[in-house]
């Protein structure tokens, strides 16, 4: 049976951070390795658990940037991969301020990157796994089961909203 190539996807970071100043040389580095940024969210506190409290400090929040091209849902290990080095690179005394969680969204759903292994997660290549967290149904997302808390609570919907609008936009073009 012929494969077919699927649809390119809009990419997009959810970056803790806890340190403006490195959050803003993660946002040029970003730019310079993956694309040019179209979208950004507010800055959301980020308190559904401590989980990064020890490494990062307080307070913790959450930005959402999305990127312009659209891409094959194929290099998300990679960009995994670059994320990880960006983080590497902006380590303060061998500690995370800023932590890039890259993923994608299409018509039917957002899904995120890991490097951790967990029954829901598909794993890829170069040890990321592909996490589905979010499936858009009936004019919204909802949450997978094993989703994070902070995405659970919808408090990001709005965001996804937006990056799957002007997603949708792009491909009309």
């Amino acid at each position: 049976m012929k494969t077919e190539v699927p649809q390119n996807v809009k990419y997009f970071i959810g970056a803790l951070f806890s340190d403006r100043k490195l959050l803003e040389q993660a946002l040029l580095l970003c730019t310079t390795k993956i694309g040019k940024i179209d979208e950004h969210s507010e800055a959301f506190p980020f308190k559904d658990t401590d989980y990064y409290n020890s490494e990062m400090g307080t307070p913790i929040y959450r930005l959402f940037f999305s990127f312009e091209s659209l891409m094959s849902p194929g290099e998300l290990a990679k960009l995994k991969i670059l994320c990880n080095e960006i983080e590497g690179q902006l380590l303060q005394d061998g500690s995370r301020k800023v932590n890039l969680d890259i993923g994608y969204l299409d018509f039917h759903k957002m899904i995120l990157a890991s490097a951790k292994y967990n029954g829901q997660k598909i794993y890829l290549d170069l040890g990321i796994y592909a996490d589905p967290t979010l499936i858009f149904e009936k004019g919204k997302f909802h949450p997978t089961e094993n989703t994070f808390p902070d995405f659970k609570s919808g408090q990001y919907d709005e965001v996804f909203l937006g990056f799957r609008n002007t997603y949708k936009a792009q491909l009309k073009a």
